[in-house]
């Protein structure tokens, strides 16, 4: 076993979890309605949050490790408690302060809490409220979005204590959990339906959902910045540095009075075995989100020559029989000749 901190990147007791029974009548496999509760999770950095998101799942869907900001995107996941259905979104870091890359991952952050229905605020119990938690306590202080505290790596009764501290931050309540463990995540999640908004609805009613377009292609090809095109809005983080997109991000776009989900992939790199860490869970990932959609499509960047790497993601799509679109990005920068 690792050194890693409690509740950072630990996966090795998830064969105990349960996953929730499903509504009767409900396909597992299905997709959920389109309009139901948001519950935002956000926090500083590598303070446990997409620990605690595997955690509520009762899956690993979140990409965790010991390292300081390894969720960058806004990434949402059906989650369902005591029978009622809602969305959470994974988010990146949240500081005041933040520079570069940072600064997206954060303005993602408040968009993130700007559009729920309800804020998880997950501090790590062991450090205590820092400057951060402090400044998005008072954002949260002034908005009408109800918030839930959550005291996170509590992993024993001892660090119990350490969380009433953290009713200086005036947010209410902080509920001790251990998304290592699952210590207290049944309590934290009636505290989350007691402040969501009720959406029942007729689960059964969409038997499909919308189809499921994938966007794959090597890392830096443009997948992300196609995407927020095609959203109309920034939902996924655009940088120069190859691999922002960690975790796949749904969207359901309109087009032609008809609704498609599209999935921003972390691109794939040239072996998945040779991937390490953070990349390595991502590229099983992205490979998942291949077998799930309807159409892929794998963009090339038409800048450079056709590589390898290319042809490797165009066959691997083709084996996995999903039907093929290949789009040349990056159309702009082809000088006349070779157009």
């Amino acid at each position: 076993m690792s050194s890693l901190a409690p509740g950072d990147g630990i996966w090795s007791d998830e064969a105990e979890w349960a996953a929730p029974d499903e509504p009767e009548g409900l396909d597992a496999d299905a997709d959920v309605a389109l309009e139901q509760p948001v519950l935002a999770v956000v926090g500083r950095p590598n303070v446990g949050k997409s620990t605690l998101v595997n955690r509520i799942l009762g899956r690993r869907e979140a990409v965790v490790q010991d390292v300081p900001g390894v969720t960058r995107d806004r990434v949402a996941y059906d989650a369902l408690w005591n029978g009622r259905r809602f969305t959470v979104v994974d988010t990146g870091g949240w500081q005041a302060d933040a520079h570069g890359l940072q600064a997206e991952v954060a303005a993602q952050a408040e968009l993130a809490m700007r559009t729920a229905d309800a804020v998880l605020l997950v501090v790590d119990a062991m450090v205590g409220a820092t400057a951060a938690e402090e400044a998005v306590a008072r954002v949260l202080r002034r908005s009408a979005t109800p918030v839930v505290l959550a005291a996170t790596k509590v992993d024993d009764e001892r660090a119990v204590a350490d969380t009433a501290a953290l009713w200086s931050l005036g947010l209410g309540e902080p509920h001790p959990v251990s998304g290592l463990h699952g210590r207290g995540t049944g309590d934290l999640l009636d505290a989350v339906l007691e402040v969501l908004p009720s959406a029942p609805r007729d689960l059964t009613a969409r038997a499909g959902g919308p189809r499921r377009v994938a966007l794959v292609g090597k890392p830096n090809v443009g997948k992300s910045s196609l995407l927020n095109r095609l959203v109309g809005e920034q939902r996924s983080v655009v940088h120069e540095v190859a691999g922002t997109t960690v975790d796949p991000v749904d969207s359901l776009v309109e087009l032609d009075g008809e609704t498609w989900r599209f999935v921003d992939t972390a691109g794939l790199r040239k072996r998945v075995r040779t991937a390490s860490g953070t990349e390595y869970f991502a590229s099983l990932r992205t490979r998942a989100a291949i077998e799930a959609a309807e159409v892929v499509a794998v963009l090339i960047d038409a800048s450079e020559p056709i590589t390898e790497q290319d042809q490797r993601v165009i066959t691997s799509v083709m084996e996995s029989g999903r039907a093929l679109v290949v789009a040349f990005n990056k159309w702009d920068l082809v000088d006349e000749d070779r157009r």
